[in-house]
C-alpha cells in the first residue's frame, strides 16, 4: 500500500515537469513556425521594397543651343563622368579647347531606350547681342566618325528618392550585374566559408571568441553573411543573447529556403553602408553612387576596396568624417586582394597611395531637399505613401541641376557676407511653361527642414503693386476723352493719403523717402514704387478689382480686402509669388506651376503624365504695358542696381519689395528664359536691415548674369501703338523734344492734346527708345 502511494506521489511530482517541458516544446515549435513564416513571407517583400526615385530633366544638346562649356562640364561631373584622355569608355569625357568629347552611358526613358553614344560638342564664342559672359552656344555636334549629329541627350541626374518613414534607401542590382571582383573580395573579407556553412560558422564563432577574450573587448565578429543579412532585414542592433539566438535560428531558416546565390544577392542589396543626412544608404549599388557618383560597374579596385571595407563599420570608417581611418581600412582590403592575386603589385601600389576619390565634399552634397519637398507634395495628391515608398517608381521632373547650381551659388555668395541669422529662399521657373526648375529652401541648402520657399508666408510689400497697376490699365479702354481711363501716361496724385478704418483708426501710408511727389505719371509711380500714389490708385480702381486681378494672375490664397493690401500687407510664400509673376513673365498666359513631368513604374513604363496646361488670362497687349513699366523699374527705378552686373542691353523686368522695419527683402523678376523670386529675412521676424534693392536684388542679378541667356522679348503685340509723350505732362510730344519719352498705348487710348516742345534733347531718349526696339 505504501509503495503504491509512494509511486503515485512520484508520478504527481513528475507530471508538472513533463507538462512544462511539453509546453516549452510547443512554444518553441510555435516560435519556430512564426520565425519560419516571417522569413518565407517577408524575405521577398522586404527585398524588393524600393523607394520611388526622382530624376532631373535630361540635358538635350543640339546645334544653336545657348549653353556654356563650363556648365556642360559641371553637369557631366554631377553625373559622375570621369575626365580622361581615354574618353571612349561610357561615363567618360575629354576637353580640348572649345570642344568636349563625350561617351554617354545610355538610359531608359518613358519614350524608350536611349542608346550609348560617342560624340563631340563644339562651342562658339558667339554672343546673343547682350555681351553677357554666360552667352555661349553649341556650334555643332559630331559623332565619333566626324559626321554631323542632329542632337544628343545625357541621362537624367538622379536627385533623390521618396523613402519610407524608417528612412532606408536602396537600389536593386542583380548578382550577375555585380563586378566579380567585388563579390570575391566581399566573401574573403566577410565570410570565407559562405558556400560551405548552413548559415552559422562554428569555426568563425570560436575564432572571434578567442580574439575577443585575448583583447578584453569585442574586436572581431563571428557572424556569417547570412546572419548579417538577417540582422539587417529582420532584427534590431540589440546585442543580447536572446537576439543572437533568434538571429542564428533565422539564419538557418534562410539557408533552408533560399539558395546561396539568392542570399548573396539579397545581402549585396541590403547591407548598410552609410548615411546621407536622414537617409540610410543600403546596398552596394546605391553606395557606389553615394560615395563615387558612378555605377557599380565603373568602379576601380580602390573604390571597390573602400566599399567592402565599409561593411565593418560605415560610421566608424565614414570617409568624410574619418578619411584616415577609411584609407587604412581600404588599404587592408587592398592588401588582401594582393595576397589573393586579385590585383598586381603595381595596382596595389597605385590604389593604396591614391586619394579616396570621393565624388563630393560631404555626404549631403548633391542633395536637393527643398525641390524634393515640392515633388513629394505634388505626388501625394495622386499616390499613397506605400506606393511611393516601396514600388520603385520613377519620377521624372523639370529640375535643372545647372540652374539650381547657379541659384545656390548666387545665394551663397551674397549670404557669406551677411549676418548668420539672415535666411533666404529662391524659386526659379521656366517662363515658357511654368516648370519649376530650381528651389532653394534656406541658408543650409543641403539639409531638410523648414522649407522657406514653400512655407515662409511673409508680407510681400511692393511685389503686389504690379497687380494694382495692371487692374488700372485694364480700364484704359474707357478712353482718355473723359479722363476716366488709365494709361501709362495718366497723371495721378502722390499726395498724402488717409483712410479711416472701421474701428476709427487712421491708415496713413508714407513713401519710402518720406516725401510726396505731387502729380506723377502712372508708369513713374510704379517704377519708383510710390506708396501714396499706389494706395490712391488702388482705391480708385477698387479693392475687389485688384484682388480679382491677383487671383487671375495665379494667387489662390485669400488676401485681406483692406487698403493696406494694396501696399503688400497680404502674406504669400515665395512659390506663390512665383505663380503670380509667372503669368506676368509669360505675357498673360497662366501656367499652373509644375515640378513633375512623367511617372513610370520600376521598368520605366509610363504610368502618368502631367501635361502642360496654359491659357490666356490677361490680354497680351495689357501685359506689354506692364512690362514697359517693369522694365523701367530696373532701368531707372528702385531696381536699377540690377545693371551694376548685367550688360546695359540685356533686357529684364522686375519689382523690388520691402516690408515695414526692413523685415523682408524681396525681388521678383524675369528675362526671356527664367523667372526668379528671391526672399531674404529672419525667421524670428526681426528686422533684416535690407531693402529689396540691397538684399534680394543682389542675389537675383548675380543669378541672371550667370544663368540666363535670353533677354526679355519686348516685341509689341497687335493692338499696341507707340507715341512720343512729354514726361512731365503726359501729353503728346515729338522725338526731339526735351523730356519726351517713347511709350506704348492700347490702340485708341493715347492722349490727343499736345505739349509745347521745349527744344531738342541730345540723344538720351533716343537711347532709351533703342532699349525697347
Amino acid at each position: 500500500m505504501s509503495k503504491r502511494k509512494s509511486a503515485a506521489q512520484k508520478k504527481r511530482q513528475v507530471m508538472p515537469w513533463a507538462k512544462m517541458l511539453i509546453a516549452l516544446a510547443v512554444l518553441a515549435c510555435v516560435g519556430l513556425v512564426y520565425l519560419d513564416a516571417q522569413v518565407r513571407y517577408s524575405f521577398a517583400d522586404k527585398q524588393w521594397q524600393v523607394p520611388a526615385r526622382v530624376y532631373a530633366r535630361a540635358q538635350q544638346l543640339h546645334q544653336g543651343k545657348w549653353l556654356t562649356q563650363t556648365d556642360l562640364e559641371t553637369e557631366l561631373v554631377m553625373l559622375g563622368y570621369e575626365k580622361s584622355t581615354n574618353w571612349r569608355q561610357p561615363g567618360r569625357y575629354m576637353a580640348s579647347g572649345n570642344q568636349l568629347w563625350i561617351s554617354t552611358r545610355g538610359y531608359r526613358s518613358v519614350a524608350g531606350q536611349v542608346k550609348p553614344l560617342r560624340f563631340s560638342v563644339h562651342f562658339s564664342g558667339e554672343k546673343s547681342g547682350s555681351e553677357k559672359s554666360s552667352d555661349e552656344k553649341i556650334s555643332g555636334l559630331f559623332d565619333a566618325s566626324g559626321a554631323s549629329l542632329p542632337g544628343a541627350t545625357l541621362e537624367p541626374l538622379e536627385i533623390g528618392s521618396i523613402y519610407p518613414r524608417h528612412r532606408e534607401d536602396r537600389s536593386l542590382i542583380r548578382l550577375d550585374q555585380v563586378p566579380r571582383s567585388l563579390v570575391d573580395i566581399l566573401l574573403i573579407i566577410e565570410d570565407r566559408n559562405f558556400y560551405q556553412h548552413l548559415g552559422l560558422s562554428p569555426r568563425a564563432i570560436a575564432r572571434a571568441l578567442v580574439a575577443n577574450v585575448q583583447a578584453g573587448r569585442t574586436v572581431q565578429g563571428g557572424s556569417t553573411l547570412t546572419q548579417q543579412l538577417v540582422k539587417n532585414m529582420f532584427l534590431t542592433t540589440d546585442r543580447s543573447f536572446w537576439r543572437k539566438g533568434v538571429e542564428a535560428l533565422m539564419a538557418l531558416l534562410v539557408e533552408l529556403h533560399y539558395s546561396k546565390q539568392e542570399i548573396l544577392e539579397a545581402y549585396i542589396n541590403e547591407v548598410y553602408l552609410g548615411q546621407e543626412g536622414p537617409r540610410a544608404i543600403h546596398g552596394f549599388d546605391l553606395a557606389s553612387r553615394h560615395y563615387f557618383n558612378r555605377p557599380l560597374t565603373e568602379l576601380d579596385h580602390g573604390q571597390v576596396a573602400l566599399l567592402v571595407g565599409l561593411v565593418k563599420g560605415p560610421s566608424y570608417y565614414d570617409p568624410w568624417r574619418n578619411p584616415e581611418r577609411a584609407t587604412q581600412r581600404r588599404n587592408i582590403v587592398l592588401q588582401v586582394m594582393l595576397e589573393q592575386q586579385m590585383i598586381t603589385p603595381q595596382q596595389h601600389q597605385q590604389f593604396s597611395h591614391a586619394q579616396l576619390q570621393l565624388a563630393k565634399d560631404s555626404a549631403v552634397d548633391g542633395v536637393y531637399p527643398a525641390y524634393l519637398d515640392l515633388v513629394r507634395r505634388q505626388l501625394r495628391r495622386d499616390y499613397d505613401d506605400e506606393s511611393l515608398q516601396t514600388e520603385g517608381m520613377k519620377i521624372f521632373t523639370a529640375f535643372d541641376p545647372i540652374v539650381q547650381h547657379h541659384a545656390e551659388k548666387s545665394l551663397a555668395n551674397v549670404l557669406k557676407n551677411k549676418q548668420e541669422d539672415l535666411q533666404a529662399a529662391m524659386v526659379v521657373t521656366d517662363v515658357n511653361n511654368g516648370n519649376v526648375i530650381a528651389v532653394v529652401g534656406g541658408r543650409q541648402m543641403r539639409y531638410a527642414g523648414f522649407n522657406r520657399a514653400l512655407d515662409a508666408v511673409r508680407p510681400v510689400g511692393s511685389l503686389i503693386k504690379p497687380a494694382v497697376y495692371l487692374a488700372a490699365l485694364e480700364q484704359s479702354n474707357k478712353g482718355e476723352q473723359d479722363g476716366s481711363g488709365y494709361t501709362l501716361a495718366k497723371a495721378i496724385s502722390d499726395g498724402p493719403v488717409q483712410v479711416q478704418g472701421r474701428d476709427g483708426s487712421m491708415w496713413q501710408p508714407r513713401n519710402f523717402d518720406r516725401e510726396s511727389h505731387g502729380q506723377v505719371l502712372l508708369h513713374k509711380a510704379l517704377a519708383n514704387s510710390y506708396n501714396q500714389a499706389t494706395a490712391r490708385l488702388g482705391m480708385e480702381v477698387g479693392l475687389d478689382k485688384v484682388l480679382g486681378m491677383v487671383d487671375r494672375l495665379g494667387v489662390k490664397r485669400q488676401l485681406p480686402a483692406l487698403p493696406s493690401m494694396l501696399l503688400g500687407a497680404g502674406e504669400l510664400s515665395p512659390i506663390e509669388v512665383a505663380s503670380m509673376y509667372q503669368t506676368m513673365a509669360s505675357h498673360g498666359m497662366y501656367s499652373p506651376l509644375r515640378s513633375i513631368i512623367d511617372i513610370a513604374d520600376s521598368n520605366v513604363v509610363a504610368m502618368a503624365r502631367y501635361p502642360l496646361n496654359q491659357y490666356q488670362v490677361i490680354d497680351r497687349s495689357l501685359m506689354h504695358l506692364l512690362h514697359y513699366a517693369m522694365l523701367e523699374v530696373v532701368r531707372e527705378g528702385t531696381g536699377k542696381n540690377v545693371y551694376q552686373q548685367l550688360p546695359a542691353n540685356f533686357r529684364v523686368a522686375g519689382k523690388t519689395g520691402t516690408t515695414n522695419d526692413l523685415r523682408d527683402s524681396w525681388f521678383a523678376g524675369f528675362s526671356g528664359d527664367y523667372l526668379a523670386v528671391v526672399w531674404m529675412g529672419r525667421d524670428d521676424n526681426q528686422s533684416a536691415g535690407l531693402t529689396g534693392s540691397s538684399g534680394a536684388l543682389t542675389v537675383w542679378r548675380e543669378f541672371i548674369a550667370n544663368a540666363s541667356h535670353q533677354p526679355l522679348n519686348f516685341n509689341a503685340p497687335p493692338g499696341i501703338t507707340y507715341h512720343w509723350i512729354d514726361e512731365n505732362t503726359g501729353l503728346l510730344s515729338r522725338e526731339m523734344c526735351q523730356g519726351s519719352r517713347y511709350m506704348p498705348f492700347l490702340q485708341g487710348t493715347a492722349p490727343t492734346a499736345r505739349s509745347r516742345c521745349q527744344g531738342a534733347l541730345p540723344g538720351v531718349w533716343r537711347w532709351f527708345k533703342s532699349i525697347f526696339d
